[in-house]
């Protein structure tokens, strides 16, 4: 309830004060700073329309090109799987679906993490507590949008046509991989901040687009994998 802190020199004479304007000045450029590096930018050193356009590009450039790098190794993931993909075209209907899903379930348990961190309801030691937690929601999660994704396939017109005579098949695989992919997001992306905290850098750097990035890659291998296992000897 203060608004207003004295500070004194070592001889306790006031040499001015801090006002509650001051801290709260602070507290919105920490926090725009941090929402910032969520986007995948580099801390702005100035309000957006004031920044050079060089600048802008410049502070832009770094992240964005660390990530397309990060997504080429999608394309190696995809290259990897070309033969399933060619057996069972059926298979890259559902791929954008599967990596979003898993990019955005990670980029949510960071956003949640990261700020849990900042005002510290949550420590370091705190990461197993986290882990079951984002075990058990990640799971659940999954689940959702498994029955959704179920429900889509089965009900959609022409389903023969579309999804061909092993429709149910497919949506057992597209369900059972988004079950492992959301699971997969959730876990890292709720561990991230706490390797990066513990390794001395600030969590706010383990941006979503990263772990989208990361999720992308990992859940191109559980996708294929698991429609691997279920659609062997019969669309593969």
């Amino acid at each position: 309830d203060v608004t207003i802190l004295p500070v004194v020199d070592s001889k306790d004479v006031l040499v001015g004060v801090v006002t509650v304007d001051d801290v709260l000045d602070l507290a919105e450029q920490e926090a725009t700073e941090d929402i910032q590096k969520l986007g995948g930018v580099e801390a702005l050193d100035a309000p957006y329309l004031k920044m050079g356009l060089f600048a802008m590009i410049k502070k832009r450039a770094g992240w964005l090109a660390i990530l397309f790098v990060g997504e080429m190794l999608t394309a190696t993931a995809m290259g990897y799987f070309e033969d399933e993909i060619a057996k069972a075209v059926v298979l890259a209907l559902f791929v954008p679906l599967i990596i979003s899903s898993g990019g955005n379930a990670g980029s949510q348990a960071t956003s949640l993490i990261i700020r849990a961190l900042a005002v510290r309801d949550i420590t370091l030691g705190d990461w197993w507590r986290v882990m079951r937690r984002e075990l058990v929601s990640g799971l659940a999660l999954g689940c959702v949008l498994a029955g959704i994704a179920i429900v889509r396939i089965l009900l959609w017109p022409h389903k023969e046509i579309v999804y061909g005579p092993h429709y149910l098949l497919v949506a057992l695989t597209v369900a059972s991989s988004l079950v492992g992919v959301v699971l997969f997001g959730s876990v890292a992306g709720s561990m991230l901040p706490f390797l990066l905290r513990r390794a001395g850098f600030d969590p706010a750097a383990a941006s979503a687009p990263f772990v989208a990035t990361l999720v992308d890659v990992t859940g191109l291998v559980i996708y294929f994998t698991i429609a691997y296992q279920i659609l062997h000897g019969t669309l593969l």
